[in-house]
């Protein structure tokens, strides 16, 4: 068995395949990861709003829960006061009365947004 680099044809479209396969199951788990992250997210602003509507917490609130979530996942990025805001904004634009047309949530998979998430519109 030589070291010498393999040039036929046979195995550039053996090469090319594998690449292909692993380029493919990359952009699979991007997919799954950043659905399986909208859901967090969408779930984390639904918590956000009941919270704030049952205990009466106003903004401050998230403040702290950016705080504790920076600090429990150092690693993690995406919990900043703001991105709290935006998850909870994001919420509530979707959960509001419905119109004319089917809402976007309710054409969203329930595999990102269950639901229960839904309110009665999906």
């Amino acid at each position: 068995m030589s070291n010498s680099p393999i040039t036929s044809d046979g195995y550039r479209a053996f090469i090319q395949d594998v690449k292909q396969r692993i380029q493919s199951a990359q952009i699979k788990a991007a997919v799954a990861v950043n659905q399986t992250l909208l859901c967090l997210y969408w779930d984390i602003a639904a918590s956000i709003v009941a919270k704030q509507q049952e205990a009466a917490w106003g903004d401050g609130f998230l403040v702290q829960m950016s705080r504790d979530l920076q600090e429990a996942f150092p690693d993690m990025k995406g919990f900043s006061k703001r991105n709290l805001e935006v998850m909870r904004q994001w919420y509530r634009f979707w959960v509001r009365e419905p119109a004319i047309a089917q809402q976007l949530v309710a054409q969203i998979p329930a595999e990102i947004i269950p639901a229960q998430h839904r309110g009665n519109r999906g």
